[in-house]
């Protein structure tokens, strides 16, 4: 007779294995678990995968014997090799500092003229103070000096001073509304005095100026000559080296649409550019006088 409690006359059990389930095409025991009719095996683990746990362990613990591991509070084990990554970036950093001493310490005395004319040692220094320029001027002046609302372009031929790398020198090293005892000075002055009508009509013609369309016979020119002409020049070109920028080209430092033309007449304008003798060498700011002066030739201005 039958037993009905004998797990090998259970419905679906093998009567040689008992209640274990076993899949007929691959031989492995199942789990028992049953999605819609697919079965789970239970086969074994990998070995490839015990393997490769085995070697990521043994290699844990030679790691941490070897290599700089385990924390001390404020310090740390250094291992068997006793290495040091802190030791290693100063070592670094000082072979990158003595292999750079040699042609850096060429810019010290400010010869310019001379530097630029050196075509081997441009090529070594125009790298180098394209990474300085980045770190320490394209957060106001853009990556590639193109300026932005509020900071001036230095990549094409309009400057509020100069162009020769010994004034661009000096502002880098004295900054400009700073201070600095030796800063250069410039300021907008508001012009909250004059008429509102007069203002707007003002406003309108400085706009027009990039497009050339300005009427400077009229009596809003005259406005213009009477009010603008000694710091902006007689066209608004600026280039008088007092720190005025040309009104006439698409690069003015705040914009040059009616609405903010308006308010630069209302409130008046007086940007700051820091002092940099205390954070940069004197070679380093002479070795950024000289990229700055070559930007706008870079950028495609004649000068």
């Amino acid at each position: 007779m039958s037993n009905p409690t004998d797990p090998r006359q259970l419905p679906g059990a093998d009567p040689h294995t008992g209640n274990r389930k076993v899949d007929p095409v691959t031989g492995y025991d199942t789990t028992g678990h049953d999605w819609g009719g697919i079965t789970e095996l239970n086969t074994a683990f990998p070995k490839i995968v015990i393997s490769a746990l085995a070697l990521t362990f043994l290699y844990s613990v030679v790691a941490w014997i070897l290599l700089p591991a385990w924390p001390t509070g404020r310090d740390y084990t250094r291992g068997l090799l006793r290495l040091d990554q802190e030791e290693q970036a100063l070592r670094g950093f000082r072979d990158l500092s003595d292999g750079r001493q040699g042609w850096v310490s060429r810019f010290q005395g400010g010869e310019f003229d001379a530097l630029q004319a050196d075509e081997i040692l441009m090529a070594k220094a125009m790298p180098a103070a394209e990474r300085l320029f980045a770190d320490n001027c394209a957060a106001c002046h853009g990556t590639n000096g193109q300026g932005g609302p509020g900071f001036p372009v230095l990549s094409d031929d309009s400057w509020l001073w100069s162009d020769k790398p010994e004034d661009i020198m000096s502002i880098i090293q004295h900054g400009i509304n700073a201070e600095d005892p030796d800063t250069r000075y410039a300021e907008m002055p508001a012009f909250d005095w004059m008429e509102r009508p007069d203002r707007i009509a003002l406003a309108e013609l400085v706009a027009d100026l990039p497009t050339g369309s300005a009427d400077f016979g009229s009596s809003v020119g005259t406005l213009f000559t009477e009010n603008c002409s000694s710091c902006h020049g007689e066209t608004g070109a600026g280039g008088l080296e007092i720190g005025a920028p040309s009104l006439t080209d698409e690069a003015a430092i705040y914009g040059q649409d009616p609405e903010t033309v308006m308010q630069t007449l209302r409130r008046g304008r007086r940007g700051v550019m820091p002092t940099w003798s205390d954070r940069l060498s004197d070679a380093e700011i002479n070795l950024l006088a000289v990229y700055v002066a070559q930007l706008g030739l870079r950028g495609g201005g004649t000068r």
